[in-house]
């Protein structure tokens, strides 16, 4: 029987100062780990899935310390490949009020970013698997990722698999012109996009028209023109995306939309005051995974999706250590914050 999960990326070390500092005060940095595709990994086994978390880390502490922080998640880690002479790092100063927080990478040269598309026997590691999730970061790695990616991708649809993409474009790994050629590609074997208000455009160049994300509010209605030029990229079921209105680095009103080809979906708006944003999305990416393979209706799962990743973003570090009762609790209303007992 096909039940498995399978992600492939990258993990990373993550340094962060402490209490709101920047880098150029800090005297000590936290370390944890995380990474677009470990992030969906770790939601995806706290909420009660088998996962395989796929990657290439070094044979050092580093990467021991990596391979136990997913295992720490309930996330098989076997298929996890060891070589290469480092582990990706990044560097984040946590925002504040009008100061954005800001990410500054170390990973050129890393084990994923090395990775070649020989070094995995993807119809072993797809055996006994129904979903493959992976994401735009890997490909803007390198060449060679780029090429394990599409090489992954097409293994996954050959072999019936569900195949999730979340865009994720990251302008410091690569340019707009690049990302679309490798992303043009990969596309073609997905079945689930995931996107944010911006991914679109910087992949795609499908914009939202009348809609400035720097300005706090969205025009959700122009929302429905992007998920239907994203679902027509290509045979996809199903289109999802994120609508994050900032009003500061602090304080954000978060949802979500879905759409199926035949009906639009808009989810109820939590207005979040941040603790940690990042692997908000991966959370998103999860929970919509979750409500799809329980065979929910729509807005139930779009619903689910939005209220874990509002969750994760009240909890410190990349990862989203909620159970599916948690999440079901928001779900219902319940967001006063007081003290269970």
């Amino acid at each position: 029987m096909r039940n498995r999960i399978v992600t492939f990326g990258e993990i990373m070390l993550r340094l962060a100062p402490f209490n709101y500092e920047r880098i150029v005060q800090a005297h000590t940095l936290q370390a944890t780990y995380g990474g677009g595709e470990a992030n969906v990994a770790a939601s995806l086994a706290q909420l009660g899935h088998s996962v395989s978390f796929v990657t290439r880390l070094p044979d050092n502490p580093l990467g021991d310390a990596a391979v136990k922080t997913m295992a720490g998640y309930g996330v098989d880690t076997a298929l996890i490949i060891r070589g290469g002479d480092r582990i990706g790092i990044y560097f984040l100063e946590h925002g504040a009020s009008i100061r954005p927080s800001r990410v500054t990478y170390d990973r050129s040269g890393s084990s994923m970013a090395e990775v070649q598309p020989d070094m995995l026997d993807w119809p072993k590691i797809f055996q006994d698997a129904k979903w493959f999730h992976v994401t735009g970061i890997t490909p803007a790695l390198s060449e060679s990722s780029a090429a394990t990616s599409l090489a992954a991708v097409k293994a996954a649809k050959m072999d019936g698999l569900t195949v999730s993409c979340d865009l994720n474009y990251r302008k410091k790994l690569w340019t707009r012109e690049m990302a679309k050629q490798v992303m043009s590609g990969i596309i073609d074997y997905v079945d689930v996009v995931i996107a944010n208000e911006e991914d679109a455009t910087d992949v795609f160049g499908i914009k939202a028209d009348t809609t400035d994300v720097t300005s706090g509010q969205l025009e959700t209605e122009h929302y429905k023109e992007v998920a239907a030029r994203l679902k027509d990229l290509a045979d996809i079921s199903v289109v999802a995306i994120t609508l994050r209105e900032s009003i500061s680095a602090s304080d954000n009103n978060w949802s979500a939309m879905l759409y199926d080809g035949k009906d639009y979906f808009f989810s109820r708006k939590y207005p979040i005051h941040l603790v940690d944003r990042v692997g908000g999305g991966d959370s998103f990416g999860a929970g919509l995974i979750h409500g799809m393979i329980k065979g929910w209706k729509k807005q139930e799962i779009l619903e689910f999706a939005v209220a874990a990743s509002a969750l994760k973003q009240t909890i410190p570090g990349d990862m989203n250590p909620v159970k599916e009762k948690e999440v079901l609790a928001v779900m219902k209303g319940d967001i006063s914050g007081r003290v269970q007992r």
